[in-house]
C-alpha cells in the first residue's frame, strides 16, 4: 500500500505547478533519466515548479535514492514527485505539461487541460535523433482532434534548428575541477568503495543493455597487453559478465582474469555518473541519458544504442556516426564506425576480436582528441532546458 502524505510533506507545488513532466518508465532507466535531469535543472536554474509524474519509483529511486517508492507523492531535491497511477487523481495542471517520448497522458488530465481558462503549453518531447528529417519536424504543432488544444513536438538535436542537449550550466566547470583535483578523485573512488587504479592500467565503465558482444570483449581485454579496470553498475550487463566469469555476481563482486579487473558497483545515482565518465578513459554507454553525459565527459565512448524490433535504430546510429565521424582521420573514423556497429551487433561486420580492439585502442589518442572538439562544437548550441524555456515563454 502507497502510504498517504502527511500535510507537512505535501510540496509547495503541489496545487499548481509551474510545469507538470509525465514519465513512462520504458527501459528502466533511461526515460526517467531525461525526465529527471530536465526537472532538476529547470527547479535549480529557472525556479521552476515542477511535478513530475512516474509510473515506477522503483526505478526511479535507483538513480535517486532519496525517492521512497512507498509515497505517492514525495518531494525530491526541490522536485513534487507523484505516483503515476491508473487512478488519476483530479489535478490543475500546470503552464506548461511535458508528456516525454510519447507517453501518452491521462484522458482526465487532458480535460482539465482543455478546461483551464488558459489551456498549458503542451509539449511531446521526443526521443533524440541525429537524421535530417528532426530538423523540419522540431517544434511542429500538432491540434487535438477534438479539444482546444495543441501539442509541439520538440526534438533533441546535434546543431541548429533542434532543441540542443541537457546541459546544465556549472557542468564544465564540475569537470574541470574534478579533472584536475587528485583530491576529489581518489575522494570518489573510496566514496564506491575501490582503489585507485594505478596509472598503466586503462580505466572503462560499462553500462550497456542485453548484449552477447560482452563475454567477447571481456576476454578481449583479459588477453590483452594492456591492464583494463572495468567498473560496470549492475544492470542488464550482469548477464553477460556473468558468461564471462562462469559464476553468479552480484554488486560488490570482482572478478579478475589475466589483465582485467571488473567491480561490479551498485546502480550508481544519477548525481555520481558523471563523475564515473569522468574517471575513466573509455565509456560504454546506452540508450539516451548516459549517451549524452558521455559526450559531455569528453572522452571517447562506445554507444549502444536502444535496439528496435523494425532495425530502425540502425539509421539512427549511422546517422550519429556520420557527424560524430567527421573530425577523424579516413582511418580512425573506420575503426570507430566498426566498433560501434560490432558492438550494436550489426551482422554485416563480425564481433569485437583482439586485433579491431587492439587498433582501436592504438587509436585512443586522435579519439581524445576528436572527443574533446565534439563536446566543444556541442556547446556551441542552446542547452535542451534554456531552448524549452524560450519556447515555452513564447507561447504562454
Amino acid at each position: 500500500m502507497l502510504s498517504r502524505p502527511s500535510p507537512c510533506s505535501m510540496p509547495v507545488s503541489s496545487n499548481h505547478p509551474d510545469w507538470d513532466i509525465f514519465c513512462n518508465v520504458i527501459d528502466n532507466f533511461g526515460d526517467i533519466g531525461v525526465c529527471w535531469r530536465l526537472a532538476r535543472q529547470l527547479t535549480a536554474e529557472y525556479g521552476v515548479a515542477v511535478r513530475l509524474w512516474v509510473d515506477d519509483l522503483a526505478a526511479f529511486s535507483k538513480i535517486c535514492p532519496e525517492v521512497d517508492t512507498q509515497q505517492a507523492v514525495q518531494a525530491a531535491q526541490g522536485v513534487e514527485v507523484r505516483l503515476w497511477a491508473a487512478d488519476f487523481p483530479q489535478v490543475i495542471p500546470g503552464d506548461v505539461v511535458i508528456e516525454a517520448f510519447a507517453c501518452r497522458l491521462p484522458e482526465t488530465f487532458v480535460n482539465a487541460m482543455a478546461a483551464s481558462s488558459r489551456p498549458p503549453v503542451w509539449i511531446n518531447l521526443d526521443y533524440l535523433s541525429a537524421e535530417d528529417w528532426v530538423k523540419s519536424c522540431h517544434a511542429l504543432p500538432s491540434p487535438h482532434p477534438k479539444l482546444s488544444l495543441t501539442k509541439y513536438f520538440f526534438f533533441p538535436g546535434f546543431g541548429e534548428g533542434t532543441g540542443g542537449l541537457l546541459r546544465e550550466r556549472n557542468l564544465e566547470k564540475r569537470r574541470l575541477e574534478f579533472i584536475d583535483s587528485p583530491t576529489e578523485q581518489k575522494a570518489f573512488w573510496q566514496k564506491l568503495g575501490l582503489p585507485l587504479p594505478s596509472p598503466d592500467h586503462l580505466k572503462v565503465s560499462l553500462f550497456a543493455y542485453d548484449n552477447p558482444a560482452i563475454p567477447d570483449l571481456l576476454s578481449v581485454w583479459a588477453q590483452g597487453p594492456t591492464p583494463v579496470c572495468c567498473l560496470a553498475p549492475v544492470t542488464r550487463t550482469l548477464p553477460g559478465i556473468e558468461v564471462f566469469a562462469g559464476r553468479a555476481l552480484q554488486a560488490g563482486d570482482v572478478v579478475r582474469r589475466g589483465n582485467l579487473e571488473i567491480y561490479l558497483l551498485p546502480f550508481v545515482p544519477q548525481t555520481d555518473y558523471d563523475k564515473l565518465l569522468w574517471s575513466c578513459e573509455v565509456n560504454f554507454v546506452r540508450g539516451e541519458d548516459s549517451f549524452v553525459r558521455a559526450q559531455w565527459a569528453a572522452r571517447p565512448m562506445i554507444w549502444q544504442i536502444y535496439p528496435q524490433d523494425d532495425e530502425a535504430h540502425r539509421v539512427k546510429l549511422e546517422a550519429f556516426l556520420d557527424l560524430y565521424c567527421a573530425g577523424l582521420s579516413c582511418e580512425v573514423a573506420a575503426l570507430q564506425r566498426r566498433m560501434f556497429r560490432a558492438w550494436n551487433g550489426n551482422r554485416e561486420v563480425e564481433a569485437i576480436t583482439a586485433d579491431s580492439w587492439q587498433k582501436w585502442f592504438e587509436a585512443l589518442p586522435e579519439l581524445r582528441r576528436q572527443a574533446s572538439e565534439w563536446a566543444k562544437f556541442l556547446k556551441k548550441q542552446e542547452d535542451l532546458c534554456a531552448s524549452l524555456m524560450r519556447f515555452c515563454r513564447s507561447k504562454l
